[in-house]
């Protein structure tokens, strides 16, 4: 009677389980549309010299002019930083050759140097006389633009979420067809991505520094999430 009684119970619990059926791994994606809300330019002074003195001399009164006017116009010393510094020789190639036919080095003809900073931009109404300011001040390279949002956290959620709901939802219409039903959550992995209007290089002409401030237009970005996600199948009952 004793191995009756342990016998019972799992029988009872065995044909109160639906039967394993295997499991089912689906991919889910969830987008979110959201306008940007700050821009990161980058943009610097190129010049050139007899000396690599010379050259660098009228850089750093340049890029003093050009960091003065960025504070001025709002930009915080926070968000002003150092992203390239070059000093480089301009070569001057000939096509002469020497008396056994070999080309000539090429000779150096003055130098060039390069000072580029990236400016965050918080606030987008700015953006275009600031674009505008860094010309006029003396930019003459500006190396695009890229838009952002500050904080993503809830956009990506809200992604998230739109993921789940599309991966469960083809899983429950993959195991009806199957004739079976989902069962326990085994694992869920994700992805992230965005995507952005692309920056393009902009190279400053010096009539450009009487021009209005420049026309911009932040368009939406697209913040997207990937997930896969597995359950156990149940047969159904019958």
């Amino acid at each position: 009677m004793r191995a009756l009684s342990v016998l019972v119970p799992f029988a009872l619990l065995a044909t109160a389980l639906p039967a394993y059926a295997g499991t089912i791994a689906i991919e889910g994606r969830g987008e979110v549309r959201a306008a940007p809300d700050m821009a990161t330019i980058n943009s610097g002074v190129t010049t050139q010299g007899a000396t690599a003195r010379e050259a660098l001399d009228a850089n750093t009164t340049a890029m003093n002019e050009l960091i003065a006017a960025l504070k001025e116009a709002g930009i915080e010393a926070r968000d002003i930083q150092t992203s390239g510094f070059s000093v480089n020789p301009n070569y001057v190639y000939s096509d002469e050759r020497d008396a056994n036919g070999y080309s000539l080095p090429p000779k150096i003809n003055g130098y060039q140097v390069m000072n580029t900073v990236t400016v965050v931009v918080r606030d987008l109404a700015d953006l275009g006389s600031i674009l505008d300011t860094s010309v006029t001040v003396g930019a003459n390279t500006v190396n695009g633009v890229s838009f952002s949002v500050a904080d993503p956290s809830d956009l990506l959620n809200e992604a998230r979420k739109a993921a789940f709901a599309d991966a469960r939802e083809k899983a429950e219409l993959y195991a009806s067809v199957a004739g079976a039903t989902l069962g326990d959550l085994e694992s869920i992995t994700e992805q992230q991505s965005f995507n952005s209007p692309q920056p393009y290089p902009m190279y400053a002409r010096a009539e450009m520094s009487a021009a209005a401030p420049v026309p911009v237009e932040a368009g939406e970005m697209t913040f997207a999430i990937s997930v896969n996600v597995s359950w156990d199948l149940n047969n159904s009952a019958d």
